[in-house]
């Protein structure tokens, strides 16, 4: 008796994929789809992206990404995720030229956006890969609790309610906001 294995995919044979208004990501060569997270998910999005994308533009600190921006975490099999928002140096990126397709390897800073769907379960596998493919914190904003989490490799994990300052370290230098201007009002 044969057993049939499926193919795995490669991060370019996810490129190719057609659109049919999923998200995918691949996992060691495994796609993983899901629909898009709904209106509350995507104005949080957006209302974080927005502070922090100015801040990274307006201090010329490097690239900041959208939840649709792939990055190559892992290779044979490919690993491919997409945070919610996510930053790269501008050191990281040689000529200032980003690739059409993924980015090769993580982002210094992946967000993750809670939707009212995710599984516990699944973030932490999330913010794990993350942390053990480079990227140096990983904020996970939880916008029913009105709450950031910090995570950063060995360090132990900070939550941040909204009167709570949330400093970028030397991951963004002098960044220094209140955690409720980073989500919608409630």
């Amino acid at each position: 008796m044969s057993t049939i294995t499926k193919p795995q995919l490669t991060a370019e044979d996810l490129l190719q994929l057609p659109d049919e208004g999923l998200c995918h990501e691949l996992i060691q060569g495994e796609l993983t789809s899901m629909p898009p997270s709904g209106s509350e998910h995507g104005q949080g999005t957006i209302w974080f992206g927005r502070i922090v994308s100015a801040y990274i533009l307006d201090h010329d600190l490097g690239f900041s990404f959208g939840a649709e921006a792939g990055f190559i975490i892992g290779r044979d099999p490919d690993t491919v995720r997409a945070p919610d928002f996510a930053f790269v140096r501008k050191e990281r990126v040689p000529g200032g030229r980003l690739p059409k397709g993924f980015f090769p390897g993580a982002p210094d800073l992946a967000v993750e956006v809670l939707s009212p769907f995710d599984r516990a379960v699944e973030v932490e596998d999330k913010i794990q890969q993350w942390l053990d493919a480079g990227t140096q914190q990983v904020w996970v904003v939880n916008l029913h609790r009105r709450t950031l989490t910090v995570h950063g490799r060995d360090q132990p994990s900070r939550v941040l309610c909204t009167n709570d300052i949330l400093d970028g370290g030397d991951l963004l230098p002098n960044f220094c906001v209140k955690v409720a201007q980073l989500l919608p009002p409630a």
